[in-house]
């Protein structure tokens, strides 16, 4: 079951722990958490892109913001955030995402591709699953 939108700060959040994990967001030990990506989260209409901005390069980065806004006919923020260590595990800030129609308490599914999670909204199921491909085509 996909976690829950929350309010953070002053904007929204999500735990995203095993998301993180699998997309190669977070590097850890068996004791500690040794590495947590910079990232990038990209808001469109229904649908957030968050992005390893070191290992994803500016060209391929251009490609997948290119196909997201081309398929939702929007953009509406980007903006460089960090993954936090929240609870027993990880959280990343939303920027944009009650501009791209998220809100407190929405559930948020998560898919992950290598260095990067997509956020959808119920009905962007299918722009979510083109943008992890083009991204597991690019490595």
């Amino acid at each position: 079951m996909p976690n829950t939108i929350k309010r953070s700060g002053d904007g929204l959040a999500l735990q995203v722990t095993k998301p993180a994990r699998t997309a190669g967001l977070v590097e850890e030990t068996d004791e500690e958490t040794t590495s947590l990506a910079d990232i990038r989260v990209f808001a469109f209409d229904d649908l957030l892109l968050v992005v390893d901005i070191d290992r994803i390069t500016d060209e391929n980065m251009v490609e997948l913001a290119t196909s997201a806004a081309l398929d939702t006919v929007s953009i509406h923020r980007v903006t460089d955030v960090s993954l936090q260590i929240a609870g027993n595990g990880y959280q990343v800030q939303l920027p944009g995402a009650a501009d791209a129609g998220f809100h407190v308490d929405d559930r948020a599914p998560c898919t992950t591709a290598p260095n990067m999670l997509v956020i959808a909204a119920e009905g962007s199921e299918r722009v979510a699953a083109d943008i992890v491909t083009i991204r597991r085509e690019q490595v």
